[in-house]
């Protein structure tokens, strides 16, 4: 077996990996880049870009359910599920072959197969075997497994995502972010959905008042929420999926045409033979140090999904790839900082946080302003006819600097990205305030939401 050497490897061509490569190259560095599936990885090919797809063709059904208070008159719409998901692949057939292109216009040699360690620096694939100077575990993430009876009859988001029949009813076990994007798409097709979650709360690492506003919309539009569930098995029902569940202290049964793994996902690691290249993990995470390289073995950096502490976003992915190649290129000088990066749920309406959340300040033992708003009666919201429209700011009472924002409902998803840049730059809630916004807008409304106006 020939042996070839590469300045870097990288072992994935999704976001991650593809960010590591412009700092790299522009150093002169050779790359090459492992990649088994599709390039560009799950965002773009079976996670958030398709699904924004379906999310827009939800935002469709919302605007026409409220079209009544505009005085418009208008018939039950009738979705063509399948079209929608012929829609959404036309959407997004071009990114692989796309990507590719942008990889040769910048000389890195892509590599076809599945790469595994042989040894602290050098990579197998195939029948070749890569020598580096630095290797770059750039794998995403996979569907958490769940240690349930009959887990196997479960699908994930890449089956719904290429379903061209819309189910009537679906269960989703999980109370995460995929369930309840999901599971407000589906709703407003007329699909029955049931989410069950173990824990108390859905979306645990959100703030509390912001997901029991997102909870009673979900259920306000049809989505059964159950919190608290130990899911016991899942078997065949005839042509149908029954799920056992134990809940408030008594055991039920929910049948469904489809059963939905929303349970999260975990980093794709376990098949890199990990011992082989001295790379410390546990419970299937590599351990790395701030920053983003592995403690056992330096040669080694990790970003994207496959990171254990951070978001499983993918503007992250690309951010910790770009700070893994300037550390290639410069050494390890760079560090990620993930407290003034926003995040969405793209529900119908959406939430948004960027932050702490209010128990999370609390925790730290903050002196902490809260500024919570239920906006549904503010002009803007009414003259929408929003649904839900609310938000909460965190205030650092000693510095007057934003700690936290969270919005479910008018605009947050875009709202919520000026906190995040008020929160990078030190500006001051006086400062937002003060600040003069277009009007009528919802940022007009930002004055307000932090207390003065």
């Amino acid at each position: 077996m020939s042996r070839e050497q590469f300045d870097v490897v990288i072992l994935g061509g999704g976001n991650a990996g593809i960010g590591v490569t412009g700092p790299a190259r522009r150093a002169g560095l050779s790359v090459a880049m492992i990649e088994q599936d599709l390039l560009g990885g799950t965002c773009p090919n079976r996670g958030c870009t398709p699904k924004k797809v379906l999310v827009a063709a939800g935002h469709a059904l919302h605007d026409i359910e409220r079209a009544s208070v505009h005085h418009i008159a208008v018939g039950k719409p009738r979705l063509d599920w399948a079209a929608l998901i012929d829609r959404e692949k036309e959407m997004i057939k071009d990114i692989p072959a796309n990507l590719a292109r942008s990889m040769a216009k910048r000389e890195v040699e892509v590599i076809r197969g599945h790469g595994v360690f042989a040894g602290p620096n050098l990579i197998r694939v195939g029948a070749r075997e890569l020598a580096a100077r630095h290797i770059v575990i750039a794998t995403g993430s996979k569907p958490r497994p769940l240690p349930i009876p009959g887990a196997e009859l479960m699908i994930t988001s890449d089956e719904m995502l290429n379903d061209r029949d819309l189910p009537a009813s679906v269960i989703f076990g999980g109370g995460g972010v995929i369930s309840l994007e999901f599971g407000h798409v589906y709703a407003r097709t007329g699909t029955e959905v049931s989410v069950l979650e173990a824990l108390p709360q859905l979306l645990p690492a959100m703030d509390a008042d912001a997901v029991a506003r997102l909870q009673a919309e979900s259920e306000r539009i049809g989505i059964s929420v159950k919190t608290s569930v130990s899911v016991k098995r899942i078997e065949r029902a005839n042509d149908r999926l029954r799920v056992i569940f134990s809940h408030d202290g008594a055991e039920h049964a929910l049948e469904a045409d489809s059963v939905v793994n929303g349970a999260g996902r975990v980093a794709n690691v376990d098949t890199l033979d990990l011992a082989a290249g001295n790379v410390e993990h546990a419970n299937g995470r590599v351990i790395v140090d701030r920053h983003l390289r592995s403690t056992s073995n330096p040669l080694v950096h990790v970003c994207g999904d496959a990171v254990p502490t951070s978001p499983q976003l993918s503007p992250i992915a690309t951010y910790e790839g770009d700070i893994v190649g300037r550390n290639i290129v410069e050494g390890p000088k760079y560090s990620p900082d993930y407290a003034s990066m926003a995040t969405s749920v793209y529900t119908v309406p959406a939430l948004a946080a960027v932050g702490l959340t209010e128990a999370a300040a609390r925790q730290k033992g903050l002196a902490i302003d809260v500024h919570t708003n239920d906006m549904r009666d503010w002009f803007s919201a009414k003259t929408y006819a929003e649904t839900v429209a609310w938000s909460k700011i965190i205030v650092d009472r000693t510095t007057d600097r934003i700690l936290g924002a969270h919005f479910v409902g008018h605009a947050g998803q875009e709202l919520v990205n000026l906190f995040g840049l008020a929160m990078r730059f030190g500006l001051t809630a006086a400062q937002i305030r003060d600040n003069v916004y277009a009007y009528p807008t919802f940022s007009s409304d930002i004055k307000h939401m932090l207390g003065h106006g």
